[in-house]
């Protein structure tokens, strides 16, 4: 594992850790809300499964969180960050990049689709708005923050961050989610994967089962019997599926860049 630094288009400093096993081809991960590139020890995990499979990835902190510079979250801001990554691969050499995303990493990476991206993966999909009720994520203190300040401030016991903000705009792009202008122009094959053992995951199942009328006759959803939004009892039932899904879609091993 290689720790990696690029730049966003606002200049700032991301940071990455970068699996390569001399593969042509890397898949791009992408970490939920308020997380960062170790995804609660999930993606170092996905990282050895995919470069087991021949391929190299990337796993990154959005600015805003992990090592990356200090940044108010926004979806806009993330889906910029992703692009900067795919660029980065790019000026490496990668000939062919596939994303993974996990929560709302799902959305950032629908977001970035391009035909640079040859496939997709993601678990815990958000296709559509969402409403949450914000106060039973956030404390009183925290909820009085945003309405004086237009932010929130969460403190964190990672040792890489202290505290993430997190922009009022991050918290309404959540509920302004066009499903069809979302998926209008991803053409690449899609997995979306979800458990059914909590509501919110069952909530977004409803969501992506009528996003598949809008992805390719290539993509697939599944289930994952018992799995909660974040996977991790059943995360090696989620390895097998998209590690097998970018083995099919990707078709390629250990092969030198050029």
């Amino acid at each position: 594992m290689e720790k990696v630094i690029f730049s966003n288009s606002r200049g700032l400093k991301l940071v990455g850790h970068l699996y390569a096993v001399g593969s042509d081809t890397v898949i791009i991960m992408c970490h939920g809300f308020l997380s960062n590139k170790d995804s609660k020890g999930r993606f170092p995990r996905l990282a050895a499964a995919f470069n087991a499979s021949g391929f190299d990835a990337l796993a990154f902190d959005f600015s805003g969180c992990g090592e990356s510079e200090d940044e108010r979250l926004t979806v806009a801001k993330e889906a910029d960050d992703l692009q900067a990554a795919i660029s980065f691969m790019k000026s490496k050499g990668y000939r062919k990049i596939a994303l993974y995303g996990h929560s709302l990493g799902t959305l950032i990476c629908l977001k970035c689709y391009s035909p640079l991206i040859s496939t997709i993966a993601i678990s815990g999909a958000a296709t559509e708005s969402m409403s949450y009720n914000w106060n039973e994520f956030f404390s009183k203190e925290q909820i009085k923050e945003l309405h004086e300040t237009g932010y929130i401030t969460q403190y964190t016991s990672n040792p890489e961050r202290g505290k993430i903000v997190i922009d009022q705009q991050m918290l309404l792009d959540f509920e302004q989610v066009n499903q069809k202008e979302l998926l209008k122009d991803v053409s690449c094959p899609v997995l979306i994967i979800h458990g059914n053992q909590d509501e919110e995951e069952l909530f977004l199942y409803e969501k992506s089962k009528r996003a598949m009328s809008l992805l390719s006759c290539e993509s697939k959803l599944e289930i994952i019997e018992g799995a909660t939004h974040s996977f991790l009892e059943h995360y090696e039932q989620l390895i097998d599926l998209v590690t097998k899904w970018f083995e099919e879609h990707l078709n390629v091993g250990k092969k030198e860049k050029h």
